[in-house]
């Protein structure tokens, strides 16, 4: 347990909130060696599972499918991830959900190693217990207690780490976890997102795209919440949550020892928007992009993202438009096609094979010594 003054938060795995989003195996620099003992697979278009078996796709028809993604995988809200994976390439995020599970035991690795990086610095400000929960309603009520006990650290003492954020966004209700908020030393609140390297190299502009896309739409959602644009009738609207279901005895307990006296989920979330709209938080004034190499913890470089709003809105609108089955999954254009070398479902790709991009796009790039 936290002594007396020192936040106390649950972690997202416990709460079911995760949205991990060091995903730095994506871009060909960290991924070229590890990439050619990946196993491929054959033209019965299977892939083989963690036990080894073969695993058939879901050959549905989708001209003929008549129910929404969000229905065909049962999602009642995406992460803010979803839509960044969107942006690296759509097709491939679409096999990763028909596939669930299936990850190489490289690119676990490199996850792994991130997650452990992140755990790292965010106990460096808060201390994490852990809340058995047993319904979604107290999944829920851990992320709002952990905004609760977030606003006054972040008021006074001036940084937070893992800030759960959450709002309708075009009509689909995303959830997401920023890694960092701060106060600069002028006042400014800052929003910092760190990526960890494999390689001490920074990434491709194709990955860093996804990662300017990843922050810009944090801050899209956390300026929302402040704003008080996002309701409680909006979050049961979209999560089929229970407000009148109360909370479970752990969570009672664990919300008790904070301060907080509520009994269900509604008085919680209640309590959630009235203190995000007296707390007088500003909106993100400064969007920054750290990597890090995983190995030393070597800084290697940082930026400064320029948020601009109409850019986020009309790619937002782009990725949930097939969300909300307006359109079919899109692959990468043929100028990115060298994505595809790195891609577990090449040899399966719908996209790749209707758009008849070749074969020599899978081969690894040779550089010409100078």
């Amino acid at each position: 347990m936290a002594e007396p003054g020192e936040e106390e938060t649950v972690s997202a795995e416990a709460s079911g909130f995760s949205d991990v989003s060091d995903s730095e195996f994506l871009d060909l620099e960290d991924t070229q060696e590890s990439s050619m003992s990946l196993s491929k697979p054959g033209p019965s278009s299977k892939l083989p599972g963690k036990d080894g078996n073969l695993i058939s796709l879901p050959m549905w028809k989708r001209g003929l499918d008549i129910s929404s993604p969000m229905e065909r995988f049962h999602l009642k809200y995406l992460y803010v991830t979803d839509l960044c994976t969107q942006n690296w390439c759509e097709q491939q995020m679409v096999y990763g959900k028909e596939l669930p599970g299936f990850l190489t035991p490289e690119k676990s690795a490199v996850l792994d190693t991130g997650a452990s990086i992140h755990l790292a610095r965010e106990l460096e400000v808060h201390d994490l217990v852990t809340v058995p929960i047993t319904t979604k309603e107290d999944a829920w009520a851990i992320k709002f207690l952990n905004v609760l006990s977030m606003i006054p650290t972040l008021q006074l003492e001036g940084r937070i780490r893992e800030f759960p954020v959450f709002g309708e966004v075009e009509g689909v209700f995303l959830v997401g976890v920023i890694d960092e908020l701060h106060y600069t030393a002028r006042g400014e609140l800052e929003l910092a997102e760190l990526k960890t390297r494999r390689r001490p190299v920074l990434p491709l502009d194709a990955q860093k795209n996804k990662d300017r896309f990843q922050v810009s739409l944090y801050k899209y959602i956390f300026d929302a919440m402040v704003q008080g644009k996002v309701t409680t009738a909006n979050i049961i609207h979209h999560t089929k949550l229970d407000p009148e279901k109360p909370l479970g005895p752990s969570v009672l307990r664990h919300a008790q020892q904070g301060g907080f006296s509520v009994k269900s989920l509604g008085d919680l979330m209640e309590l959630v928007f009235l203190t995000l709209t007296l707390s007088d938080l500003p909106v993100i004034d400064i969007l920054k992009i750290e990597y890090i190499h995983q190995e030393t913890a070597t800084v290697l470089g940082t930026e400064i993202v320029a948020f601009e709003e109409k850019e986020v809105r009309s790619k937002v609108q782009h990725y949930l438009a097939y969300w909300v089955g307006h359109r079919e999954p899109q692959g990468v254009d043929v100028e990115e096609a060298w994505k595809c070398r790195t891609c577990n479902y090449a040899d399966i790709c719908e996209w790749r094979k209707g758009r008849r991009l070749p074969n020599s796009m899978l081969q690894p790039q040779v550089r010409i010594a100078k």
